[in-house]
């Protein structure tokens, strides 16, 4: 699995941002708390993600995740058609693990940009 990415992205509504700022921890979306564990997507997911599960939704933020400061409970899953997906199970998403973050934002082909850290 060395082959798989350092880096995946979690999409936040503003309040849960916020949650994480403040709290500089994040127990979840309603989703993740209902499925036992934090979904992540990685960079080639984050838009298709964005467009299921939060079509019509403005005011969304990007977290980039440093996958490396999870250890083992981080898992690669398959999910949506099969594709392998990178799932936190076993506590918070820490603010210390979040390597950059902002507002939710696409180029002109409609793919969600990356956030860059600083």
């Amino acid at each position: 699995m060395s082959d798989m990415p350092l880096t995946a992205y979690k999409v936040l509504t503003a309040e849960q941002m916020a949650t994480l700022e403040t709290e500089e921890s994040f127990a979840g979306a309603p989703v993740d708390l209902a499925d036992g564990y934090i979904h992540l997507s990685t960079a080639e997911q984050l838009t298709e993600t964005v467009d299921k599960h939060f079509a019509g939704q403005s005011d969304l933020h990007v977290a980039a995740v440093d996958l490396g400061s999870f250890g083992a409970g981080l898992k690669w899953e398959e999910s949506r058609g099969g594709q392998l997906f990178p799932h936190l199970y076993g506590g918070p998403l820490l603010l210390e693990t979040v390597i950059a973050y902002g507002p939710l934002e696409r180029d002109a082909d409609g793919t969600v940009k990356l956030p860059v850290a600083g």
